[in-house]
Parts: structure tokens; sequence; C-alpha cells
């Protein structure tokens, strides 16, 4: 059984009845965690499920509620930057790691280092010698972090496969019955995972784009080099170095293309004679679009994604959209592509790991 618990993410003011309701539930979450098992919170990215890291049946059973591979690995969550050192080898922090924590934590970066032999269960690293760490930046996910007092594997609080939760509904809909708890702030603010990254050897690498861009990243380390993620598909048998690096991630359960081009208007007609054919196949048909093109549409479904003028509503609204054409039973979806700038560089990551990487250059 699920426990569950309704929380005001902005929380009122100390000495109210609310108050003391917040600190009770986050206490019996603390608790939960700390018994080994696991709870579903918000972050200021998606909702993650949470365990503790330093146990292996309470890892084991992340994995067994979201039905993940186990050569995925989890990223490691903590309250502040004390917590690094039974998680990392010493020494293992650069000047560079340092600024990027100044800059971005508490925040959504997770850092791959290092780890510490011993600290945590090898089954959050998947075998690797490297382990994600990031410090949220949502004020329930801290006092969680800090009444727990131990590190939290959380990867995002879904079934594996599924477009990644940005409201409790959405890990009830997935996972209720098969968490310790879920935790309810309200709905996240990014939208998309954090940002990992590796420095090698003086330079910089993104694993995953997510809520820190590549531009932010340049802009706190512009002696360094940084080196974006390739677009390619990483091999079959090949151990990710960092989550939702291997296996196709935020699908819909209908086909989903992605449609890009040059010209708006040759993108819209071709998707639009793409939608009519499918319809006359007797397919239900959805369009992910934006707002500022919702109107040039016509299908079962139209869902205006954000606005190209504000790219972060594309990223806070993608994984909503993608589970709103599931609840409407859409079989055949096709979706407009952005720049791949700023957060589109995150957004259409997850697009192309929603369409198992089918996509469309008009």
């Amino acid at each position: 059984m699920t426990t569950y618990w309704n929380v005001d993410q902005d929380l009122l003011p100390e000495g109210t009845e609310r108050k003391k309701a917040v600190d009770s539930s986050i206490a019996q979450a603390a608790i939960l965690l700390q018994q080994g098992e696991t709870v579903a919170f918000p972050t200021e990215t998606v909702y993650g499920l949470g365990a503790d890291a330093t146990s292996s049946t309470a890892v084991e059973r992340i994995f067994r509620a979201k039905g993940r591979p186990s050569d995925n690995p989890l990223i490691v969550h903590i309250a502040d930057t004390e917590q690094l050192s039974g998680l990392i080898q010493p020494l293992s922090l650069t000047p560079e790691h340092h600024q990027l924590m100044k800059i971005f934590w508490p925040g959504p970066l997770t850092l791959v280092l290092p780890v510490q032999t011993g600290g945590i269960s090898p089954l959050v690293t998947a075998g690797l010698s490297t382990v994600g760490v990031r410090i949220p930046n949502h004020p329930m996910a801290l006092r969680l972090l800090r009444s727990a007092g131990i590190p939290i594997a959380a990867p995002s609080a879904n079934s594996s496969g599924r477009p990644s939760p940005t409201l409790a509904s959405h890990v009830k809909d997935d996972l209720d019955g098969r968490v310790g708890g879920i935790l309810d702030g309200g709905p996240t603010g990014v939208g998309v995972e954090s940002t990992v990254i590796q420095i090698v050897n003086g330079q910089l690498y993104i694993l995953r784009p997510g809520g820190i861009t590549s531009e932010q990243l340049r802009s706190a380390l512009p002696h360094i080099t940084i080196h974006e993620p390739e677009r390619e598909e990483i091999s079959a048998v090949e151990t990710p170095r960092a989550p939702g690096m291997k296996y196709t991630h935020y699908a819909p359960q209908g086909f989903m293309q992605i449609v890009q081009g040059g010209r708006e208007d040759e993108v819209s007609a071709w998707i639009q004679r793409d939608i009519d054919a499918a319809k006359a196949r007797g397919e239900s048909t959805g369009i992910l679009t934006f707002e500022e093109r919702a109107s040039w549409y016509r299908a079962d479904l139209v869902i205006a994604c954000g606005a190209l003028s504000q790219p972060e509503t594309i990223a806070q609204e993608l994984y909503a959209a993608l589970r709103e054409f599931d609840q409407a039973g859409i079989q055949y979806i096709a979706a407009e592509g952005c720049e791949e700038t700023g957060i589109g560089l995150a957004i259409m990551n997850r697009l192309r790991k929603a369409a198992g990487n089918k996509l469309v250059y008009v």
C-alpha cells in the first residue's frame, strides 16, 4: 500500500496548523526512507523515486517498482556538499567542479565523479567507477533529504520508459501500490531532468542535456572545452555513463515521429498530410506543436506544448503532453521539433528518445 501525503509546495508561515501537517508528512516520509522503503518526492525538475543509496535492498526496490534495467545508473541526491565526503573519492573535486557547485547547486546539474568504494550500494552505479550526484533546488526535496539524513538515490518516479512525472498524479498513475509513499508538492518547475556532466582531462562532457544549458556552462567555465552529447544512440552492449543514455525513454504508447525543416509552412504542410493519411487508415491522430502554431492543424488531439517564444515553457509541459496523448488513446503522433539551442537541446533529446529516434526532415 502506498501512503499519499498532499503537501503544498508553498509552505505557510511558522506556527500554522498547515505547517505542522507539512512537517509531519515530511517526517513520516523520511522515516520510510530510513527504513529502506521508496518515496516519490518533487524536485525542481521532475518527481523522483527515492531510496537509501547506501542500501542495496532499498535500491532494489527502485528498480523493481519502475521495471528499470539494472545497468542504468541512478543519480544520488544530497542535502549539502558535506555529504560528498562519503560518496566520492578524496581529492577528486577540481576547481572547475567547485565553480560549478558554487553557481548551480542547489539546482538541476548532476556531477559525475569517482565513487568512494563502499560508500553507496554498487547497484546505484551499475558497476561503474563513477557516481552522479546533485543537490536539488526544491524546498520540499531539501527538507526531506535533511530529515532523512542519508544520501538518496532517485531516478524519475515513473514506470521505466514512460514520460517522466511532473505531477504527483503522474506518479500515482504509474506506481501506486508499488512504492512506499508519494509526497505531492504540486507541479515541478523545470520539467526536464538535470543536466549530467563529467569533467575528464580538463574538458567538460555533457552526458545528458537538461535544466542547465550548455550556454550556462560555457559562461561558468569559459576557459575549458565543452562537448555536447552526440545524437547517436549508445551501443546496446555498452553500459551507459549516465541515466537516460541507452534505453528508449519518455515514450507515449502510440507511434510518434518528429518533423523538422527549414521552413515552417513546409513542416506544417507535411505534418498535416501525414496526419490525414493516418486518419484515413483508421488511426486516432495527435499533433504535438506550440502555441504559435496550434491553430494550423487538424487532428483528433492537437496539443500546444508551450511557446517557441518561451522555450522553457515547452520543457515544463512536455511530459504532461506526452501523457495526455496516452490518456486520449492516440495511436499516431506527429511532433514538431524546435531549435537545439539553450533548453531546446534538452527538449529535442527527450523528444528523440520518446520517438525512438524516428525523425523526418522536410
